[in-house]
C-alpha cells in the first residue's frame, strides 16, 4: 500500500484529499504543521509527499528538501499561491508544483500521475545496462561538452512534469531536445505532439491548439479536436512560442494553468493533463520589455531552461553529424558514398554553418544526391564561401539560406555536370523532365546553348 503525506495547509482541499486517496487504497497521513511533517518524513519512509508552501509557518520548499535527501525515491508535489515558487521548487526535486486554486479533480490527476511514474521508476530500476551511444538514447548526434550538458539537462527533467523552455538558433535542433526529454519521460508511450506557433494566423493558431465545434465559424462544418486534446497523457511541444498574439497568449496561459480549455465555439470545459515543452529563438525576456510577451507565461514556460548552441560553437560535433547524415541518405537515396575527402572535412569544419544543423542536414543530402564517386568532395557541397557568412547575423545567412536558394544551387550544378542538357539533369536530380523545365523557368536559369540542346 502507497504510503502519502499531506501537509497542505488548505484545509477543504487537505480533507477532500484524504478521503479521495484513502477511498482509492492509498495510505494517509496528516501533517498539521512543518515541523510535523518534517518529523514524520525523518521517521517514515512516504511515497508520496504533498507539500504546501506555507504550512505552519515552515516552508514548504524545506519539507520538499528533506523529504527528498532522506529517501530520494520519495515525490514530492509542492503547491502555492502563485507560481513565483515553481522554479526553485522545480530545481529542487519536485516531482510538480501546482498553483491554486487547483480542483479536487485535477489534483487526484496529478497524484494518479505521480503514482505512474513511481511505478516506472521501479519497473525501469533494473535495467542497468547502460546504452553506449547518446544517439541511441536521446536520439541526438554530439559529444560536445555543451551537448553532454543537454543530456544531463534530458536525463534530470524527463521523469518529472517540469515544463521547459528550449531556446536557440533557428535550426539548432531544438524539437529534437524535446522529443529526447518525452522519449525519456513515463509519457513516452503517450502521443508527442508539435505545434508551430508561428506557422497560421491567430484565429486558425487558437483552432489548432484548442479545437472547435461545429458551426463555430465559416467551414467548420464537424467538430474538432485541438492539439491540447491530442497531447493529453502526453507531450506537447510549443515550437516558435514567442510569436503568439497577446490574446492567444492569454489562452495557453490558461490552459498549461489549469489544464483546462473550451473549444472555440463551444462551453463545455475540457479537462486535459499535457506536459508543456515550449521553444524560442528569440529573447523573451526583451519581448516582456516590449510589451510582446506575457510575463506570467514567461515564468509558466521557464520553469527548466535550456540553450541549445549553435552548430559554430560545437565544431567537434560538426564531423560526427555529417557522417550520420551522409549514412542515412546514402540509404535512403541509394547512393553508395562511403565518406568524405579530407578536404571536404577541412571545409566542413571550417564553415560556419548559419543555417546550423538543419543547414548542414541539407548540405549532405544534397551532396549524396550530386556525388559521382564514392566519397564526397568540396565541389559537391556548394557552400557559401567562408568570408561572405564570417560578418553575417545569423538571420540574415538563412535568409541567403533559404530553400529556394538551394534549390537553384542543386539545379545549376545538375546542368553543369550533364553539359547543360536538361533531360540529363534531371536524370540527377531524380525528377521528371516537366518538373526539371518547370524549375528552370521558375528560377530564370538560361545557357546559350540551349538553342541546339533545348529537350
Amino acid at each position: 500500500m502507497k504510503n502519502i503525506l499531506v501537509a497542505e495547509d488548505d484545509r477543504s482541499l487537505r480533507d477532500g484529499l484524504v478521503q479521495s486517496m484513502s477511498r482509492s487504497g492509498y495510505k494517509v497521513q496528516v501533517a498539521q504543521t512543518g515541523k510535523d511533517a518534517l518529523e514524520k518524513i525523518e521517521k517514515q519512509v512516504f511515497d508520496l509527499v504533498i507539500a504546501g508552501h506555507r504550512v505552519g509557518g515552515a516552508d514548504g520548499l524545506e519539507i520538499l528538501r528533506k523529504a527528498r535527501s532522506t529517501n530520494a525515491g520519495t515525490l514530492v508535489i509542492v503547491t502555492g499561491e502563485n507560481g513565483s515558487g515553481a522554479v526553485e521548487a522545480m530545481k529542487s526535486g519536485a516531482f510538480d508544483y501546482l498553483q491554486k486554486p487547483l480542483s479536487l479533480e485535477a489534483f487526484e490527476m496529478k497524484i494518479q500521475r505521480a503514482m505512474e511514474h513511481q511505478r516506472l521508476v521501479v519497473r525501469l530500476s533494473s535495467m542497468t545496462e547502460p546504452l553506449a551511444d547518446p544517439s541511441d538514447r536521446y536520439g541526438l548526434v554530439g559529444n560536445s561538452s555543451s551537448m553532454r550538458e543537454i543530456f544531463k539537462v534530458i536525463d534530470k527533467v524527463a521523469a518529472s512534469n517540469a515544463t521547459v523552455l528550449i531556446q536557440g538558433e533557428t535550426g539548432t535542433g531544438k524539437e529534437r531536445v524535446a522529443e529526447a526529454i518525452h522519449r525519456n519521460s513515463p509519457r513516452h508511450d503517450a502521443a508527442f505532439v508539435r505545434m508551430n506557433c508561428a506557422s497560421l494566423p491567430d484565429n486558425l493558431l487558437e483552432s489548432e491548439l484548442f479545437g472547435h465545434e461545429k458551426g463555430a465559424f465559416t467551414g467548420a462544418d464537424q467538430m474538432r479536436i485541438g492539439r491540447f486534446e491530442m497531447a493529453n497523457d502526453g507531450t506537447l511541444f510549443l515550437d516558435e512560442v514567442g510569436n503568439m498574439s497577446a490574446n492567444t497568449q492569454a489562452k495557453v496561459l490558461r490552459a498549461i494553468q489549469n489544464q483546462e480549455f473550451e473549444r472555440l465555439g463551444g462551453s463545455r470545459t475540457i479537462k486535459v493533463d499535457v506536459r508543456i515543452i515550449a521553444a524560442t529563438n528569440i529573447n523573451l525576456e526583451a519581448a516582456i520589455k516590449d510589451g510582446k510577451f506575457r510575463e506570467d507565461l514567461y515564468y509558466r514556460l521557464n520553469v527548466v531552461n535550456t540553450m541549445v548552441p549553435p552548430l559554430r560553437e560545437r565544431v567537434e560535433d560538426i564531423v560526427p553529424l555529417a557522417e550520420y547524415f551522409l549514412k542515412r541518405f546514402a540509404r535512403e537515396l541509394r547512393r553508395r558514398v562511403a565518406g568524405f575527402s579530407a578536404e571536404a572535412v577541412r571545409r566542413l569544419q571550417e564553415y560556419r554553418w548559419p543555417g546550423n544543423v538543419r543547414e548542414l542536414e541539407n548540405t549532405i543530402e544534397r551532396a549524396v544526391l550530386m556525388c559521382e564517386g564514392d566519397s564526397i568532395r568540396p565541389v559537391d557541397l556548394t557552400l557559401l564561401d567562408r568570408e561572405h557568412t564570417l560578418g553575417m547575423t545569423p538571420a540574415l545567412a538563412v535568409d541567403l539560406l533559404n530553400l529556394e536558394a538551394l534549390e537553384k544551387t542543386a539545379l545549376l550544378e545538375a546542368l553543369k555536370r550533364s553539359n547543360w542538357i536538361q533531360k540529363e539533369a534531371a536524370k540527377l536530380l531524380g525528377v521528371s523532365s516537366r518538373v526539371m523545365n518547370y524549375k528552370v523557368h521558375k528560377h530564370g536559369i538560361t545557357h546559350d546553348r540551349w538553342s541546339k540542346n533545348r529537350n
